[in-house]
């Protein structure tokens, strides 16, 4: 049972920073060099979720420690996040975030980012403007 429970607690500690950093990384390089922008906005949805989930964190640290299974449940939730069959990430940005940006007024300031005029192209192409 020792080498069992040893095997699984490091499957676990390796399962978090995979799931979490390793795959998205990974598939944020893939989404950048290849030439189709579909997949971008997935990969930029993860990290903005991402780092409101390590800001909540830090946080709610002393709360999250008496909660026994936060850990498997964030891990779940960024499997939904990252898999591609779910593509949870752009679900929660356009339904939670998008929606808060646009009913607080928030402006953000076009032109930052690897291509700036991709932004406005991106905005353009989801209100079928052309």
């Amino acid at each position: 049972m020792g080498k069992t429970w040893a095997l699984i607690s490091h499957l676990h500690a390796l399962a978090g920073p995979s799931l979490t950093l390793i795959y998205p990384l990974y598939a944020s390089i893939c989404a950048m060099e290849s030439t189709s922008k579909l997949d971008d906005g997935q990969w930029l949805a993860y990290w903005i979720i991402y780092s409101f989930i390590a800001l909540f964190e830090m946080a709610a640290e002393r709360v999250l420690y008496w909660i026994p299974l936060w850990y498997e449940v964030k891990l779940l939730f960024v499997a939904w996040l990252v898999l591609p069959q779910f593509r949870g990430a752009s679900f929660i940005y356009k339904k939670f975030v998008r929606e808060q940006i646009r009913k607080h007024g928030v402006k953000l300031h076009h032109g930052h980012g690897h291509d700036a005029g991709h932004a406005v192209h991106v905005i353009k192409a989801e209100h079928g403007m052309h």
